[in-house]
């Protein structure tokens, strides 16, 4: 893949590369409709994957935010038109690197020395390069780092960006700017957060060494002294990434031991810590000879409330013992249901929450799940995509719920996609009782 030398980093030369990529899809949908006009049979499937393309050859060029959002979108089976997911999966894997003039500036800006002075070896080439860093590999004696540098102007361009890609956004997704409101702020002050390596390195200490006690889960070492507000060097592990490792088609019992490993390093995060990594993509992942799971990537955690877990987690304990009035409060409590709708949109609502989260909580109502059930997995998607074109849903709005349920609803799809992928059979209920019950037990000292 070829290296940049340069990133637009002003306002104005990324407002280029959104107005040219607007132009393109433009163009795509008059060349589309032209084209039915003339009688000639199209499927629309034909326009997404124009516009797919386009829009994601413009966002590998400008790098950051948008390459990155476009990455969380495409984990979401059932929100994109399957062209666009597809198409920006790309950005969990690869984007063109960074060349190395630009990261020996990097390393002058932001630690007063070039990467020679720091380590005996230092590959100028990166071994991985995503939306927002990429990653190089360097040498003190034998030992291997990992170093990795975020690209230059990610930072200072997230807000602007926002702000020139809602209207793609909003337009894939089809919803209203102030119904989304609550989720953009949210996941704009995310984005500020992946963007500051200071904080990603306080926060993968933290978190690695309170999971620490988890089996088949492991964790790199970091180093301080060799990081910034923009570079950051932790152990190299040498393991398969997620996609590598499932094509070596690996028995049953690996799968369901890497199964395990990420069940148990989520829900003990978001029940024994009530802080959990919420960037759930296969690229923040590796495995190794042994089947161990390491987790490499901090950069994206979400702290959970008291009062949003209680309600959401609470909901799901009543959905389970069929208590109409305690979900009904807890739809109250996390702003599904308001006070000011009719009655009748009230219960349509509740039906329609029951009936979701009866799907999505299925696996915590047992005491092992085989993810790999295709049937349980088409009823989901089926269903996404129903409720997703209700015209009674439609029409009541999507600025429902608090902006806390986007990030851990986000780490539940994300988990339960990788382990469909892995077709993994894993004990659920108890190990959550059992996370839940250790919190609890931290909280009385």
């Amino acid at each position: 893949m070829k290296e940049k030398d340069t990133i637009p980093a002003s306002k104005v030369s990324r407002a280029m590369r959104f107005a040219k990529a607007g132009v393109k899809v433009g163009g795509n949908y008059v060349k589309h409709y032209a084209k039915r006009a003339t009688g000639t049979k199209l499927e629309k499937d034909d326009l997404h994957k124009a516009n797919a393309s386009d829009l994601y050859e413009a966002l590998g060029e400008m790098k950051g935010s948008v390459l990155k959002l476009a990455q969380m979108m495409s984990m979401d089976q059932g929100v994109l038109p399957t062209a666009y997911a597809q198409q920006f999966q790309m950005a969990q894997y690869s984007a063109p690197p960074l060349s190395g003039p630009l990261v020996r500036k990097t390393f002058r800006k932001y630690l007063g020395k070039m990467p020679e002075e720091l380590f005996d070896r230092f590959e100028d080439t990166a071994i991985a390069a995503a939306s927002i860093g990429q990653v190089h590999r360097a040498w003190i004696d034998d030992h291997p780092y990992a170093v990795k540098i975020q690209y230059p102007g990610v930072a200072d361009s997230i807000l602007s960006d926002i702000q020139m890609a809602k209207p793609f956004a909003l337009r894939m997704l089809e919803v209203r700017e102030h119904e989304v409101k609550d989720y953009i702020e949210e996941v704009t002050a995310k984005l500020l957060e992946e963007t500051d390596y200071d904080l990603e390195l306080q926060q993968s200490i933290e978190l690695t060494e309170k999971s620490s006690v988890l089996e088949h889960v492991r964790f790199p070492k970091y180093y301080p002294a060799y990081s910034s507000a923009r570079i950051l060097v932790m152990d190299w592990i040498e393991g398969q990434p997620f996609d590598k490792f499932l094509a070596t088609n690996p028995d049953q019992e690996t799968r369901n031991r890497v199964g395990q490993a990420l069940w148990d390093f989520y829900n003990f995060q978001i029940h024994a810590l009530r802080k959990v990594h919420a960037d759930p993509h296969p690229g923040n992942f590796l495995i190794d000879d042994r089947g161990q799971l390491w987790v490499i990537d901090f950069g994206c955690v979400k702290a959970i409330p008291e009062s949003f877990y209680r309600s959401y987690f609470g909901m799901l304990e009543d959905f389970e013992a069929n208590d109409d009035a305690g979900i009904r409060h807890h739809l109250q409590q996390l702003r599904i249901i308001l006070p000011t709708d009719k009655e009748e949109t009230k219960g349509f609502l509740q039906e329609t929450f029951i009936e979701m989260a009866g799907l999505m909580a299925k696996p915590m109502f047992q005491d092992t799940f085989d993810f790999g059930d295709t049937d349980y997995f088409a009823q989901i998607y089926q269903r996404g995509e129903q409720l997703g074109k209700d015209p009674t849903l439609r029409k009541i709005g999507s600025g429902r719920g608090p902006k806390d349920a986007l990030y851990i609803n986000r780490t539940y799809f994300g988990l339960y996609s990788m382990l469909h992928q892995l077709r993994a059979t894993i004990r659920t209920r108890d190990l959550m009782e059992q996370y839940a019950a250790q919190y609890e037990a931290l909280q009385l000292g």
